[in-house]
Order: structure tokens, then sequence, then C-alpha cells
């Protein structure tokens, strides 16, 4: 064999069927199912609990628009049963045994854990298989932390084996998963409890975002406690848990039904015996360059267990880097510069490129001058035909190269809203043309373009008289144009 790629998910498919375009001989180890942590118990039978609360939350508009039904029960079983048919539906239509096979691609799933012993030799359920080249793709798991009681708390993963709707919740994380839990159970009804050690929501996105989040959460009663400083044990009794944590210098408890910790994501590293291979760790994840190459010069990894860009897109395009890179012996970089990625809560929310905060410190360096505009949701008609007037948009722009730095969207269709701006950033858009782009109306898109024409009044690209600027920043219809 030219390559073995270990690991079936998106990264694992992908470099395995972009080794075979290229003409090598390869072989696909799976421990389990094909498809991954997305399709089998992440981000895809999320979505699906998220569309049922984006339902729930729209039948309370029903009356506004003369439509009178009873408010709906929620039968959580038979929501957790809809998730086992939608997953198992994608795996209908992606036929990825079909495809890899068809394709040439030897496949072991179900073959249960893969280790080394060295580096051109791997086992598992008592074969061996020998490569040239390797690709590790075998994905990453929830963390779980350490300390006195944690076995009484869920990660995302046991959520599909819930037998009721808890009553109440807290969720240890703040970030993308513990955000979108929280904000689908507190749909549910359940009382929700975000608790993080960050001052803020999503910290690593921008503080728009993660402003507007905070405010509509605690509007839709999910409590927020940041800046924790550690969590001391959780104490069961029957089906009460009770979670003691560090605050401001004293010792807090919290009880609820369940407690889920949505505290990091790592690599699967500990069945691989990756010494044996000479590959080395952080102890979270394997390290890589930029063109996916170990310390091993014939293994290369992708997706989760790089800890790089844990995102099914970017899994995917670091797995077609590695793959032309371990056939081909290129030096295909991947550094993941647009990466358009959100989050399904309520409001949802979408980013791509740069935050302000980035920004500004690259302006320190002298690397760029941005200019910011945000523009609100209730300033779209569309927002107010739909009653939908929670959120904003903030766009981020060169002053010197008039190109586009980053967007953060948060609101009704953020995370396809986000995606103009990924292609315009990819194509080169200046921030004029975005402004001078005619978009359909009324949409929610049309708030990039308040933003951008915003910042094309500030930087002077819009003839404006002198008795206007005077009268400082005014709102502009989302239809108004002018030549610029």
């Amino acid at each position: 064999l030219d390559v073995i790629v270990i690991g079936g998910g998106p990264a694992g498919v992908t470099a395995a069927l972009r080794a075979r375009e290229l003409g090598a001989t390869v072989a696909l180890v799976e421990r389990g199912n094909l498809g991954g942590t997305c399709t089998n118990d992440g981000c895809a039978p999320t979505r699906v609990l998220a569309k049922a609360a984006r339902l729930r939350r729209d039948i309370e508009q029903f009356a506004d628009y003369g439509l009178n039904v009873a408010a709906p029960e929620l039968d959580f079983g038979r929501l957790l049963q809809r998730t086992q048919q939608v997953i198992y539906q994608l795996h209908e239509k992606k036929q990825l045994l079909g495809h890899l096979e068809a394709s040439g691609v030897e496949v072991y799933a179900g073959a249960g854990e893969a280790r080394f012993v060295d580096a051109a030799t791997i086992e598992f359920g008592g074969r061996r298989l020998q490569a040239g080249r390797f690709i590790l793709c075998a994905g990453g798991r929830a963390r779980r932390l350490d300390f006195p009681g944690a076995e009484h708390a869920l990660t995302h993963t046991d959520v599909w084996t819930l037998q009721r709707l808890p009553r109440s919740i807290v969720v240890v994380g703040g970030a993308a998963t513990g955000c979108q839990l929280a904000s689908i159970f507190a749909a549910f009804g359940s009382k929700a409890t975000i608790l993080d050690v960050a001052p803020r929501l999503v910290p690593g996105e921008d503080e728009v975002v993660s402003g507007v989040l905070a405010g509509a959460f605690r509007r839709r009663n999910i409590e927020l406690v940041t800046g924790i400083q550690g969590l001391e044990r959780i104490e069961a009794e029957g089906e009460r848990r009770s979670l003691f944590f560090k605050l401001d210098g004293g010792v807090h408890r919290l009880d609820a039904d369940a407690i889920l910790l949505s505290t990091g994501w790592l690599g699967n590293l500990s069945a691989l015996n990756l010494p044996a291979a000479g590959v080395d760790t952080d102890g979270r994840y394997v390290r890589v360059n930029d063109q996916l190459q170990t310390s091993a010069p014939n293994i290369y990894a992708a997706g989760d267990i790089t800890g790089r860009m844990m995102l099914v897109q970017s899994a995917s395009s670091e797995a077609r880097v590695a793959a032309e890179n371990a056939v081909l012996g290129g030096d295909r970089a991947d550094r993941h510069r647009i990466v358009p990625h959100g989050g399904f809560t309520d409001p949802e929310y979408g980013s791509v490129g740069l935050t302000e905060a980035a920004a500004r410190a690259a302006e320190a360096k002298g690397e760029c001058a941005p200019v910011v505009a945000t523009v609100s949701y209730a300033d779209l008609d569309r927002g107010v035909i739909d009653g939908h007037t929670e959120g904003a948009c903030k766009l981020i722009a060169d002053a010197a190269t008039r190109q586009i730095l980053g967007a953060h969207v948060v609101g009704e269709q953020a995370v396809e809203i986000v995606h103009v701006i990924a292609a315009g950033m990819a194509s080169g858009m200046t921030v004029e043309q975005l402004a001078e782009m005619e978009i359909a109306y009324p949409t929610y898109t049309a708030i990039l373009g308040l933003a951008a024409r915003r910042i094309a009044r500030d930087l002077g690209s819009i003839s404006l008289s002198p008795q206007w600027r005077a009268l400082g920043p005014a709102r502009a219809a989302e239809w108004e144009r002018r030549d610029p």
C-alpha cells in the first residue's frame, strides 16, 4: 500500500479519496462507523435539536400573524428518535462505504483501535498492514475534567442517551457547543445555566457576538455565570445533581437535574501508540507543520487530531493538503486564512476573518488600518417584517487597501450571511464593491450592504457635502444607493 488513512470521518474519507485521485493505493481503517463525530453524534444531530428549538420558538409568533394554534408539547424521546433517523438518512445519502470502495479504497470499518507497531506498520483486530505513508485522521473526543464527582456529569455524547428532558441543566463551558446546547434546552423549557472561566461567552468570537448572545440568553432566562475560578465537586442524590464551583473567593452551589461538561475537545491519541512511529504530540494533539507533516517524515495528520481548526470544513481542507503532500511529496501549506464558521444558537452567529480585537492588534504592528461599522438587525426591513430584530453585523475593512478583513454576524440566518463575506474576501472584493452590490430586498443579507456603505462613507468613498457630514452618522435605508 502507498497510503493508510486512520479514521473515517470527514478528514479521513476526504484524504483517502484524494490520495486515490492522485493514483495511490489506499486503505482506510475506521474503529467504528464511518462518518465521524459530526455525522454520528456531533453537529448533525445537534442541528436536529436546534431545528426543533426553532420550530418551537416560531410558534410563539403565530398569533402575531393571525395563526391560532395550541402550544405544542415536546415529546423528547420522539425527538431523539428523529435525530437517529436523520443520522441514518445522512449515511444513506452519503453512501460512504460504497463510494470509497468504488473508488478503489480498501475499507476496514468497525475495525477497532489501530496502533502503530513501527513507522511503517499498524495493527488492529489481529491484522497488520504496512504502507509507505500514513495520514492520521482519528478525530477527537470531549474533554472530561478530573475532579470529585465528575462521573456524574454528561458530555454532548451523552445527550442522545437521556431518557427525558431535564427540568434544569447546568452547562459548564460557554464556547460554541455549550452555548448551542444551553440555547436548545432553554427553548425546550429547561432552566439552563452556563458557567465558564472566561469573562464572556464564545470568547474566541468578536465581542459583538458575545454581547448580543449574552443579552439574548438573559432575555430567554438563561443564567450566565462567567469568570469562575474552577470546579470543586459534584454531589449526586438520586436523580439530583449539585455542582460546587469557585467564584469571587467563595464556593457556590447550583442544583440541577443534569450537569453537562463542554470544556474542550481533545485529539484521539492514546490508542495509536504514536511513540512507536516517532510522532510527537503535545499531550493533547499531534504536532504538525503547515504542510500537515508530523515529526515522522512519512506520517501526516489532518482534522481534530491536530487541534488546529476543529471544524468539518477545515478537516476536509487539511485532508486534501495532507493527501497531496503525502502522495506527491509537495509542500502545499494550509493556514486557514478564510474559514467561515458559526453556531446554531438562538440567535445564531457566523464569523469569518479577523475580529476587531485582532485587527486592532495588527494595527499596532503597522500591518493594517482597520475601520469598523456595526449595524443592528433593527435597521433591516426584513427583520421588522419577520419579527426578528435581535442581532447585529460588524464589518471590518482596511482603510489602506480597502480589503475586507472580517465580518461577524449574530441574528437570523447569520451562518448563511457570513459566507457572502468569505467569498468576497477570497476573491479580493473591496468594501466599496460590497457597498455597490445590488443585494435583493428585503433580505437579511442586506445588512452587509448597510455596513459596507457606512464604512465607504467613513473612508470618503461616497461623496457627501460638508453640511451633511456635520450632521453626524445617519441611518441609511438598505435600498438607498449613491454613486461613489
